[in-house]
């Protein structure tokens, strides 16, 4: 989508280069939500971390950090602000 729109970005895999706890508590800052908004509760690891979102934030960023596939995807973020890409459209939006 952001090919043919012709807008320049940087893919960066969350599997290859997750994203550290210092760099999660920015994007949560960029999104305005909290981890719990930003947990995705169904993921297999969630389940077998008994993880519901009602935990204190650090714990929810020390999870998410170490597991990516916990965090709902994909995130956006340019010039200090950010979005979940659920629907695509939120980023053209963002970007607009």
């Amino acid at each position: 989508m952001l090919d043919e729109a012709g807008v320049p970005y940087r893919y960066r895999d969350y599997r290859q280069e997750p994203l550290s706890a210092a760099e999660l508590r920015r994007v949560l800052k960029a999104l305005g939500i909290g981890p719990q908004q930003l947990l995705r509760r169904t993921d297999k690891v969630a389940k077998e971390l008994g993880l519901t979102g009602s935990e204190p934030d650090a714990h929810l960023i020390r999870h998410m950090a170490a597991h990516p596939t916990l965090i709902q995807r994909p995130i956006a973020v340019y010039e200090g602000r950010a979005v979940v890409g659920r629907p695509p459209e939120a980023i053209l939006a963002l970007l607009g």
